[in-house]
């Protein structure tokens, strides 16, 4: 009985070192969103907000201000920030921190890893009209623009960037206070913020290329369910879901991950599993020899000791 009360004081304390939120921002509206020329001349990193794209971060501010001191929250939570090196994310911050007193915020984080997909170093606008569209063609996830990287390449760098999040999180570098709820805001990219899901939730490549770009400072919130899992599912409505491109299947996940123990993330990913297996054996007695093709060709590669 000791030893149940023990785990269960552990886990409970496990669950408070662990964020409230964990929320995804991207960029308000910039000179490039508002006119793609504007990559001809001025290198990606330094294209700044328009007027409407900081109005849009400020009321972005409000609305985060709002959503993490309610919802059952404590009354004493902070905040913590990661911000893309580019102008238009730090100015993004720039307009969302002033919501936030300084009592409230206990760091920031320039992350280079969180960065916008590199496109190559100026971009002519006809010839990447004509890039995108092959694209489209090629795949959205594989296809490395020249000069520059694929979405893949940008998954790479955003899962390293987790693993580091997760070290911060578990060594408590982040100096948060258990009493304290702590809510992580991610100033990013869109591409960047759907392959930082993609990689959170082992979403598939194809369920990947069924997602739709944020809109400009729109806001994603992953809030810790009761068991310790993450969801999307908690703040945000289906019909949310089902716009950003999420199948009924992974809506489902989203919110089986509300009340989930990590423990239970095994047997619930049998959807997963069949997802890459035509049928689901029950055990190896349903396997039959007589559907082993004796005459198969790759033995022959084995017994082939001259080769």
């Amino acid at each position: 009985m000791k030893n149940v009360e023990a785990k269960q004081k552990e886990k409970i304390q496990n669950l408070k070192m662990l964020p409230k939120h964990i929320i995804l921002v991207r960029h308000g509206e910039s000179e490039g969103n508002k006119d793609t020329s504007a990559y001809s001349t001025i290198p990606d990193h330094k294209i700044s907000l328009t007027e409407h794209g900081r109005a849009q971060a400020r009321l972005a501010g409000s609305r985060l201000r709002d959503l993490i001191s309610s919802h059952g929250s404590s009354q004493d939570w902070r905040v913590y920030f990661y911000v893309s090196p580019y102008e238009r994310t730090r100015s993004t911050l720039r307009e969302i921190g002033k919501s936030f007193s300084k009592k409230r915020v206990i760091g920031v984080r320039e992350e280079c890893r969180i960065r916008e997909q590199d496109f190559g170093n100026f971009q002519v606008e006809e010839k990447m009209k004509a890039t995108k569209e092959t694209r489209e063609k090629f795949g959205r996830f594989f296809y490395r623009f020249p000069e520059g990287e694929s979405a893949a390449d940008v998954f790479d760098r955003v899962s390293s960037f987790l693993e580091s999040l997760w070290r911060d999180i578990d060594l408590n570098r982040l100096n948060n206070d258990p009493s304290q709820d702590l809510n992580l805001i991610i100033i990013s990219h869109g591409l960047a913020s759907r392959v930082f899901l993609m990689k959170w939730f082992k979403w598939t490549v194809e369920q990947f290329e069924r997602l739709y770009n944020p809109g400009n400072c729109e806001i994603r919130v992953m809030e810790l369910g009761r068991g310790g899992e993450y969801s999307l599912a908690i703040h945000h409505t289906d019909e949310e879901l089902q716009e950003w491109g999420l199948s009924p299947e992974m809506i489902e996940d989203q919110k089986w991950r509300i009340n989930a123990n990590k423990t239970d993330l095994n047997d619930h990913c049998k959807w997963y599993l069949n997802s890459f297996f035509d049928n689901e054996l029950d055990s190896d007695e349903d396997v039959k020899e007589e559907d082993i093709d004796s005459d198969d060709d790759s033995k022959d590669i084995f017994l082939d000791t001259d080769s």
